[in-house]
């Protein structure tokens, strides 16, 4: 027997066995994550979850309660990459479900560590598709989706999955877990005495991955060889923390590196060996390419198009399907990155390299001339203003504040602000990543925050903010250091769209170039500015970030500021694409 009594207005007294003696699955299962030292949860509660997360709170979690469950998801998938812990996720059953589930399968396909728990409906009429409430075969929608997918039906059972999640989560290629957890399994009671001693904490749960002698040494062969090598370095690298490593790699080399969008800061964006204003150069001239952390997929043209033909690849990964995944990888080295890159520095030690003399001078300088004219972009201070002239105070404020995590999504306003500014430190560039999906902004900024304690800014498109824009409400509830600037252009891509019909709704991209967001921050309580000029928006955003309170910056674009794309025409015959405006 349950006692479901609730207080009145004074608290809440969750789920207790009338027995003292006995526990039930809903108090088992906080004490489990607490074991393998999950301390925060993010979600968002309802049946048949609301008490287990009381119980959490009683147990010494923190628990992050959201508007929306894909938001607590991307919060969740964020913590994990920052802290290298699994980020949990809490839904209800059913669409809950799916809606995390989409942040789940983003954490897989970009390797970030993350567990989902979701209630699920009992078995038997889901099984027979008998009509029960919110009767969704959970576990058989998620296995496709994400790393590992269980199913948890009686306590005893609880320590061990929750083990096994945490496993499967960190060992290897990282990624997202679903824990498939049934009311029943929730509700169900066992004796105290005999679940004290179900739990226990996994012993070496992320072994180390030590590549093979053989393949360091073809990897150090084929480098020494290279007269213009170059290294790209991926976010799995800056997950791997292995900063002094790969600082060592590159200075002992001498060797230059291109950062992708979330390595950046890794080494500092103004490292004299940085390549990241010659990108077009690394992937026409290099004839040895070492891939570190980061795969050869569409945000490197695959290995295709622009890159040498003739050019060779080395690759550091941890697993060994990636390798020769769009083009021949002369050299793999397959083990994780901590133990691969140093078996790379002591195989190097003595070996001569034949890197031609005018490799690094030729890169660094096309990167001053490039850098000098780009600058002149962000030095225009026009009004209305565009992208550039917005972005030249966002860069030097955030550059002023090295240690303020910058997170990023957009479209002009993802790819613009991650040209513009400049990161010195590792993990403190979050954006959309692999799959470069809209909608992470408020989730990531809040995993950024509560994960690290530190300040975060998030620069957002005005498209890409109104994804998840009712959980800044979770921002100014829980009172992050957090100040969200939209850029504000009225449309996706920019507000000039035109309908081809001739017709009086919006263009497809077309949004609100007048909506004041600013308004939203207000409801909420939170210190909100609306700029329309780049001092102001200087001065706004120095304030925003010294005052360590949840901010919103609504800077007011010029319309037709930033250029449309995602036409495939070039898929398409050109009668059933052309149409006239």
């Amino acid at each position: 027997m349950l006692n479901t009594t609730t207080a009145p207005a004074t608290g809440f007294t969750p789920l207790q066995s009338t027995n003292p003696g006995q526990v039930t699955g809903m108090y088992i299962l906080p004490r489990a994550l607490k074991n393998i030292g999950i301390d925060t949860m993010y979600g968002l509660v309802g049946i048949p979850v609301t008490e287990f997360a009381y119980l959490c709170q009683m147990q010494g979690i923190k628990f992050v309660g959201f508007r929306h469950e894909q938001q607590a998801g991307m919060a969740a998938a964020t913590h994990g990459y920052l802290t290298g812990k699994p980020g949990v996720l809490l839904t209800v059953s059913s669409l809950g479900f799916m809606n995390g589930l989409t942040a789940t399968t983003n954490a897989t396909v970009n390797c970030y560590p993350m567990i989902q728990i979701s209630g699920s409906s009992v078995r038997e009429p889901i099984d027979l598709d008998q009509g029960t409430y919110e009767g969704l075969d959970q576990l058989n929608v998620a296995k496709g989706l994400v790393k590992a997918a269980y199913r948890v039906n009686q306590p005893q059972d609880i320590p061990v999955a929750v083990a096994r999640a945490y496993r499967a989560a960190i060992s290897g290629r990282p990624g997202g877990v679903y824990l498939d957890v049934t009311t029943p399994c929730l509700g169900a009671t066992m004796d105290k005495d005999e679940a004290a001693k179900l739990f226990f904490t996994p012993v070496d749960p992320q072994p180390p991955m030590v590549p093979s002698a053989d393949s360091v040494k073809r990897a150090v062969q084929l480098l020494a060889s290279a007269k213009r090598p170059a290294f790209v370095l991926g976010k799995g690298a800056a997950f791997a923390r292995i900063d002094d490593e790969i600082k060592q790699l590159v200075e002992t080399t001498g060797i230059p590196f291109y950062p992708m969008s979330m390595a950046k800061g890794l080494l500092p964006d103004s490292h004299p060996l940085s390549a990241i204003s010659a990108r077009s150069t690394i992937m026409e001239q290099a004839d040895v390419v070492v891939l570190v952390g980061a795969r050869l997929n569409w945000l490197l043209s695959r290995g295709q198009g622009k890159w040498n033909p003739q050019g060779k690849f080395i690759q550091l990964d941890i697993d060994p399907q990636e390798i020769d995944c769009n083009r021949p990888i002369a050299a793999p080295v397959v083990g994780d990155l901590k133990s691969s890159v140093t078996a790379l520095l002591n195989a190097l030690k003595g070996v001569t390299l034949s890197m031609d003399s005018a490799w690094v001078p030729g890169i660094q300088a096309e990167s001053k001339v490039k850098n000098a004219k780009f600058l002149q972009r962000l030095q225009v201070d026009t009004v209305p203003m565009t992208h550039w002239s917005a972005l030249g105070p966002v860069k030097k404020v955030l550059e002023s504040n090295p240690d303020v995590i910058l997170v990023n999504e957009g479209a002009n306003t993802l790819d613009d602000t991650r040209d513009a500014v400049d990161m010195s430190l590792p993990r403190h560039r979050i954006d959309c990543a692999t799959w470069a999906i809209m909608g992470m902004g408020m989730g990531s900024a809040i995993g950024a925050a509560v994960a690290t304690g530190k300040s975060v800014v998030a620069v957002e498109g005005d498209s890409a903010f109104g994804f998840s824009g009712m959980d800044f409400s979770t921002i100014c509830r829980f009172k992050l250091p957090v100040t969200v600037v939209i850029f504000n252009n009225g449309g996706i891509y920019n507000g000039i769209g035109v309908n081809p019909s001739g017709g009086t709704d919006p263009a497809p991209t077309t949004l609100d170039v007048k909506a004041r967001y600013d308004k939203l921050g207000e409801a909420f309580g939170a210190k909100t500015y609306y700029v329309t000029t780049p001092a102001d928006l200087q001065t706004a955003l120095t304030e925003a970030i010294a005052s360590k309170l949840p901010c919103l910056i609504d800077v007011q674009l010029a319309a037709d500021s930033g250029k449309e794309s995602g036409h495939i025409g070039y898929l398409n015959p050109a009668s059933l694409y052309q149409f006239t405006v």
